[in-house]
C-alpha cells in the first residue's frame, strides 16, 4: 500500500444538476492526492468527464465545494486557473494552423513568456515526450494519431503545471499505439509526480495507470481505491460486474513477486548431457552461459542416451520468470513447465532457482489477509 499523500484535489459535497433535472454529479465526495495518478473510469454518463472538467471550471458545479492546492476554485479566475492546470483531450485537441512548436508553447506565451524562450522550453518537452525534435517544424496534420497525442502530453506539460487533466487521452488511437502511450505516461510519471487525473471508460487502462481508481455510475462515485484494493474487495455488486471476467487474474498483475522462494533446480550443462545421469524426476538443460534451453526428464534422458535425438526427448523451458515480477508472471511459469517448476533467471538470462505454483497461492493466500 502506497504511503498516504496530501491531497492537491478536494471534491465536498459537488453536484452537477442539468436543467431537465438530470443530474451528472451527485454529491460528490472525493480528495484527489497530490503527485499520484488518479483515475476517474465508468461508463458513458456516469460522471466521470463532468467530475474532471468541473476542476478546471469548463463546467460549474450547481452545489458543493472543489479546491485545488487549499484554494476554492469558485474564487479563481477561470482563465488563470486553467493556465495553470494542463489538459490532455482525445487527438490532443492540436490547433490545426500552428507547427507543432508553437502547439507545444501556447501556454507559456499566454502566461507571458517570451516566444523565444517558450519555443526554446517546447523543443526540451518533446524529446521528454518521446519525439523527434524534426517534428517540430510540421503541421499536425502531417502527424500520426500517436504523435499528435504526445504533442498534445508535451502542451500540457510544457507550462510545468502541477496538475495534469486527461479526458480520454488515447481512445482514438490503435491498441499498439495506445499501449506504447500508456507505457509513456508511467514513464513520465515516475519522474516528474505530477498530480494527474485521468479519465477512461476501459477499465484494463485504469488498473495499468492508476494508483487509485474511482467508479463512477450513474453520477455517483462507487469506490475509490487502490487497484489492488477495488479487485480484490469490489464495494458492491456493480463494481465487481464492472471490472469484469478474470479478476482474479487481473489482480495478480498487480503484485510484485518480491519474497517468493527460488527452488534449487537440477541443471545439466548441454555440454556434459551425453555424460549425465538421472534417477528420476526432471532436469533443466543450460547452455553454455547458464540460460535454460530445455526440460528432460529420467525416461527422456534414457532414450537420449540410446540415440534418440534430444528434440524428441525434452520439453520446452515454458515461460521464464524474472524476479521483480509478478504473481501472474510467476503462476504463469510454474503452470507452463512440463516439470512444474518454473524457470527463474537473472538480467542476463541465466538460470538462478525456480518458482513452485504452491508459493504463488500460499502468498494470495497472504495478500487477502491484508
Amino acid at each position: 500500500m502506497m504511503p498516504d499523500s496530501e491531497p492537491a484535489i478536494i471534491f465536498d459535497g459537488v453536484s452537477k444538476i442539468y436543467a431537465d433535472g438530470t443530474a451528472a454529479v451527485d454529491r460528490l465526495n472525493l480528495a484527489v492526492p497530490s503527485a499520484r495518478l488518479t483515475v476517474f473510469v465508468g461508463s458513458s454518463g456516469s460522471g466521470k468527464t463532468t467530475a474532471l472538467r468541473m476542476i478546471n471550471r469548463m463546467v460549474e458545479p450547481t452545489a458543493g465545494t472543489i479546491t485545488v492546492d487549499g484554494a476554492d476554485v469558485a474564487g479563481v479566475n477561470p482563465v488563470r486557473l486553467r493556465l495553470g492546470i494542463g489538459y490532455v483531450i482525445q487527438q490532443g485537441g492540436l490547433m490545426p494552423h500552428l507547427r507543432v512548436i508553437d502547439n507545444v508553447a501556447t501556454v507559456p506565451v499566454l502566461r507571458g513568456q517570451s516566444r523565444r524562450v517558450a519555443r526554446k522550453a517546447a523543443y526540451e518537452v518533446l524529446e521528454r515526450v518521446g519525439l523527434d525534435p524534426k517534428l517540430a517544424g510540421r503541421y499536425p496534420a502531417q502527424l500520426s494519431g500517436g504523435e499528435q497525442q504526445r504533442v498534445g502530453v508535451a502542451r500540457a506539460l510544457a507550462a510545468d503545471p502541477p496538475i495534469l487533466l486527461m479526458d480520454e487521452p488515447f481512445s482514438a488511437v490503435d491498441p499498439v499505439v495506445r499501449n506504447e502511450l500508456q507505457n509513456e505516461i508511467l514513464r513520465l510519471q515516475s519522474e516528474l509526480r505530477k498530480t494527474i487525473v485521468f479519465v477512461t471508460h476501459d477499465i484494463d487502462e485504469a488498473l495499468k495507470l492508476a494508483d487509485r481508481v474511482a467508479v463512477f455510475k450513474g453520477g455517483a462515485l462507487q469506490q475509490c481505491d487502490e487497484p489492488e484494493r477495488l479487485l480484490s474487495h469490489p464495494a458492491n455488486d456493480f463494481v465487481a460486474r464492472f471490472i469484469g471476467l478474470g479478476r482474479g487474474y487481473r489482480w495478480l498483475q498487480l503484485i510484485d513477486a518480491n519474497g517468493l522462494p527460488l527452488h534449487d533446480i537440477e541443471m545439466i550443462s548441454a555440454e556434459k548431457l551425453s555424460a549425465a545421469a538421472l534417477a528420476d524426476g526432471w532436469a533443466l538443460i543450460v547452455d553454455a552461459a547458464g540460460a535454460p534451453t530445455a526440460w528432460i526428464d529420467a525416461e527422456g534422458l534414457r532414450r537420449h542416451h540410446a540415440g534418440a535425438p534430444l528434440s524428441d526427448t525434452s520439453c520446452g523451458v515454458g515461460s521464464l520468470f524474472r524476479p521483480n515480477g509478478n504473481l501472474s508472471h510467476a503462476l504463469d511459469s510454474a503452470l507452463s513447465s512440463p516439470s512444474g517448476i518454473g524457470v527463474a533467471v537473472d538480467d542476463a538470462g541465466k538460470a538462478i532457482g525456480g518458482i513452485r505454483a504452491a508459493d504463488v497461492l500460499a502468498a494470495v493466500d497472504a495478500k487477502r489477509g491484508c
